[in-house]
């Protein structure tokens, strides 16, 4: 089986990469803006620049069997663009629709897309997790961009019978995470008391072995075939909850102190960090079972041991 990855240079395509080139009979092929430093044995690579240009192309001559498009413009948390969605659109919509264009008229039979649970929307009420079926509701320019790429590779689809993956995932971690979950490692090892003792929000989260093994079984399956699936550890955690098991995982203890969370709401709307509270003080479940029914699908990774992996990847790299 021939493979195209895109966005191999990233936390979740690099992963894939990792993965598909432990598995038999799977050819990697990566079209890469810049060269990585150590591609895995048998990986080919090609040049390619934006994937709204004639290049996707190129995928015809390689005669790929199926496409795992991981690369996107990701959410930003302060975004700087004077039209966010037009720059989101130029990457996560029109340049998947010419990458999936290109995989039709190479005769690829599959298109597996990483998309994100924004799609769905920002939050649930406790115990009313987000389902697969559920009609989407994007809020910020990321999520509209990812539904409009959902739409298009849908109806290209039903178009050209190349069969459609839609995979939508909550937050990432594992080895190597960055951002908003890198800090909050760097406050637990710091021992900085933080004011999350007494959140008892629920939030889902998956960790980055599990999305992988997902991504995997997708790229077969044949009941995957022009279905969507969202995917957690199927472990709905508070931040509260998140915070002690993360410090314990990194050795140390969580000094969290119990302020109600409607305080915290309030002072961070104040300092215009709405945004940033909702995440931390705010739910947003989601429910796999679709996911485990029709794959029959488990994540094979425990929450707790990925945490530990987590923190021993930090602890040996990213210390500071």
């Amino acid at each position: 089986m021939r493979v195209i990855l895109t966005g191999a240079s990233g936390f979740v395509g690099g992963a894939v990469l990792q993965a598909l080139s432990r598995k038999a009979n799977v050819e990697v092929i990566l079209p890469l803006r810049s060269s990585l430093r150590a591609l895995p044995a048998g990986v080919i690579s090609y040049p390619i620049g934006d994937l709204t240009d004639d290049q996707t192309e190129q995928l015809i001559t390689h005669r790929p069997d199926v496409v795992v498009h991981c690369a996107s413009r990701v959410h930003i948390m302060s975004d700087t663009s004077d039209n966010p969605l037009a720059e989101f659109r130029r990457t996560n919509v029109e340049g998947t629709l010419a990458l999936a264009r290109a995989a039709s008229n190479a005769g690829v039979r599959r298109f597996v897309f990483v998309s994100s649970i924004k799609v769905n929307g920002e939050q649930t009420r406790q115990g009313a997790p987000y389902r697969a079926d559920d009609p989407p509701c994007p809020v910020d320019p990321y999520g509209i961009s990812k539904l409009e790429a959902e739409q298009g590779l849908l109806a290209l689809g039903a178009k050209t019978g190349m069969e459609i993956v839609i995979i939508r995932p909550v937050l990432v971690y594992g080895p190597g995470v960055k951002a908003n979950f890198l800090s909050m490692m760097r406050w637990l090892h710091r021992g900085v008391p933080l004011p999350f003792g007494a959140i008892h929000n629920r939030r889902s989260l998956v960790a980055l072995d599990n999305l992988v093994d997902l991504i995997l079984t997708c790229i077969d399956h044949p009941s995957a075939a022009n279905q969507v699936f969202l995917v957690s550890d199927d472990e709905d955690l508070s931040t509260t909850d998140l915070l002690a098991r993360m410090a314990q995982a990194l050795g140390k203890s969580s000094r969290l102190l119990p302020i109600p969370a409607w305080m915290l709401s309030v002072g961070a709307r104040a300092l215009g960090k709405g945004a940033l509270s909702q995440r931390l003080c705010g739910s947003l479940q989601v429910d796999i079972s679709k996911t485990r029914q029709r794959l029959d699908w488990q994540p094979p990774v425990k929450v707790d041991a990925a945490l530990r992996a987590t923190a021993r990847f930090y602890q040996e790299n990213d210390k500071k």
